[in-house]
């Protein structure tokens, strides 16, 4: 489940503004990599909206099934607000329905035919040394 926490008013190329709902996760426990203690996160992502201001307004709050996943992207710059750090992320966190989370993950490597050569196989069902 995701809890839609915010939103957030942008701007298209064209000067038009629309509405982003900011989604959240629940919470996760995370161990740090510099001190090994464990710290409280939730994964947060933004979906565009056709919604006006009032509406969003109102949708804080609402839970919807599916999740929150890292997706691959392109690499892009990006500043840490805190520290002013600007550091090259390749990943971005999307929203995904129910459905999208169930379904089997593809695999890394495309499937191979592979034909085999009996030839190299024992006829005997003696395992014997290659030589």
């Amino acid at each position: 489940m995701v809890t839609i926490v915010n939103y957030k008013e942008r701007q298209k190329e064209d000067g038009t503004e629309f509405f982003v709902l900011e989604l959240q996760g629940g919470i996760e426990m995370v161990k740090s990599k510099e001190t090994g203690n464990f710290y409280a996160t939730a994964k947060r992502a933004y979906i565009p909206s056709t919604f006006r201001k009032e509406v969003c307004q109102s949708l804080i709050g609402t839970q919807m099934p599916g999740g929150i996943v890292k997706e691959v992207c392109e690499p892009f710059n990006y500043v840490i607000k805190e520290t002013g750090e600007e550091i090259t992320l390749n990943h971005r966190w999307v929203y995904k329905s129910e459905e999208e989370l169930q379904k089997p993950k593809a695999t890394a490597m495309p499937e191979q035919n592979v034909i085999a050569n009996s030839g190299v196989f024992s006829k005997n069902g003696i395992l014997e040394p290659a030589m």
